[in-house]
């Protein structure tokens, strides 16, 4: 039962005595006169108190009512203003707390009306050794450093815009740096990620290895029915990653930090431990020094995974496995290798292109058109810049080269003899344009000839001692010439029972 003492302290406040209001919310703030501790009742008392002009009432609130119990009030932004005087009177908690009231109406400081105060609030709670303030901090002037340029006059400069921005960058950074020094672990994740697009591994160790830590902790506090987030499976990848390829680490935390991101269905996590698994490296070679004893069951199931999702190392790494002699794989074809070989090759993995280029046509005699699926492959690989592929393409086809003989023959045609005889004239075309002998100009099906990324010249079923050849269509301008070429035969037999006739008559 409340004492009589209670009683008239509520009394008395209710009634509208300032002093009684102060009081009441003193008692309920710390406790005192049988009264448990409430600190949201006592921010009741103290706002009705501080209503009344009360200068300790706004004060008590700035300095002990955190923005939690704030914003568990009715309006939350009726208490803007205590904590604003608190924060005028030099109490550096109240600062913060109005800051997060005013980032709850207006999402951000960068373009709000009192964008200078609250930055200066921030700063004096900051350098006061407020690890919440230094991160919000941070993260403000970050945003204001974005908002910068386009609060410059439209007269400014792009370079002017951006030279106004690079000290509020720096300043974001360290505000950031140090937050994540304090322990603050959104600041440690922020300066891992940004270390990491730096391609700064040393830097990206120091920030990540604490958040890393806690994600395990707390993935296995929860259960392992609870799911990674796909940030935090990203952070253990990258973090098992780089710390793997430093000389000495711990092989049972990159493990454990793969294995945790590969089951939350990140792929390079995926990717990596399955060559973990096959101690082998991105190429297929073996590893120096391996972590394990091989497990290729394993390596398969992560690295069939990863493929799926797109990684095209993950089946070329499949094919170098299937590959490898020794590994105890008994079920799997042959089929299965070329199914992940030419996986690879088409999601555009270069080794794989030209392994893909070179098994073509070592197999041409038993299947004639591997001449032309060789020079895809290569013409891929070589695309990429793969020197070993540029060298077998000039082996296996012909760029093409004018022919003398058709162009001057070409000149010779006039508008007349063009709408006469079309199809000879876009046949003479053609060779001029790609370098074609006269048989091979007459008698060329030049639909069963176009492949796309090559022209194939065959034309042995009507002249034997001919031999078969192919030129690259290698620009844009080819392609177009050939295709415009092409439409004047589409629907039209090309052989010897065609309108054409044989070849004398052509």
């Amino acid at each position: 039962m409340a004492t009589r003492e209670q009683i008239g302290f509520i009394r008395n406040a209710r009634a509208g005595k300032a002093s009684a209001q102060l009081i009441l919310g003193k008692y309920y703030l710390f406790g005192g006169a049988g009264l448990q501790k409430n600190v949201l009742t006592a921010l009741y008392w103290l706002h009705r108190a501080a209503l009344r002009d009360v200068e300790e009432a706004w004060l008590l609130i700035g300095e002990h009512v955190p923005f939690e119990t704030a914003t568990s009030a009715p309006d939350p932004m009726q208490l803007c203003v205590w904590y604003e005087r608190a924060f005028d009177a030099g109490v550096a908690r109240a600062g913060l707390v109005w800051v997060r009231l005013l980032l709850t109406r207006t999402g951000t400081l960068a373009e709000h009306a009192m964008r200078r105060k609250a930055f200066a609030a921030l700063e004096t709670a900051a350098a006061s050794g407020l690890v919440e303030a230094q991160w919000l901090l941070a993260q403000e002037l970050r945003n204001a450093s974005h908002a910068a340029p386009r609060r410059e006059t439209e007269s400014a400069t792009a370079a002017t815009a951006a030279a106004s921005a690079k000290p509020i960058e720096k300043g974001a950074l360290e505000w950031a740096t140090r937050a994540a020094a304090n322990g603050v672990l959104q600041a440690q994740r922020a300066l891992a990620e940004r270390a990491w697009s730096m391609r700064d591994m040393p830097a990206f160790l120091n920030w990540s290895a604490s958040v890393a830590r806690a994600v395990v902790d707390g993935s296995s506090s929860a259960g392992s029915s609870a799911p990674l987030s796909e940030k935090d499976a990203a952070l253990l990848s990258r973090y098992a990653r780089a710390l793997y390829e430093t000389d000495e680490c711990d092989m049972d935390e990159v493990e454990r930090c793969w294995e945790m991101a590969a089951q939350a269905s990140d792929r390079e996590a995926q990717f990596a431990l399955g060559l973990w698994y096959a101690n082998m490296d991105e190429s297929g070679a073996r590893l120096s020094r391996p972590a394990r004893k091989s497990n290729y069951r394993n390596a398969i199931h992560w690295l069939t995974m990863a493929g799926e999702q797109g990684v095209a190392k993950a089946w070329y790494a499949l094919f170098r496995i299937y590959v490898r002699p020794n590994t105890g794989l008994t079920q799997h074809s042959a089929a299965e290798v070329q199914r992940c070989l030419e996986r690879a090759a088409e999601q555009g993995h270069v080794a794989a292109q030209l392994e893909l280029g070179k098994s073509c046509w070592r197999t041409r005699r038993s299947k004639e058109s591997n001449d032309v699926r060789a020079a895809y492959w290569l013409q891929k690989a070589a695309a990429q810049g793969d020197g070993e592929a540029r060298m077998l393409l000039r082996t296996i086809a012909t760029c093409a080269t004018p022919a003398q003989w058709a162009q001057a023959a070409h000149k010779q045609f006039t508008h007349d003899m063009v709408n006469s005889h079309p199809l000879l004239a876009a046949r003479v075309e053609l060779a001029g344009l790609f370098g074609l002998s006269l048989p091979e100009a007459l008698l060329l099906d030049l639909n069963a000839a176009d492949w796309g990324h090559c022209l194939l010249i065959d034309i042995r079923s009507l002249n034997a001692h001919r031999k078969r050849r192919l030129i690259l269509i290698q620009t844009g301008e080819e392609r177009l010439a050939l295709t415009r070429i092409a439409r004047h035969f589409a629907n039209i037999d090309c052989g010897v029972g065609g309108p054409e006739g044989n070849y004398r008559q052509r």
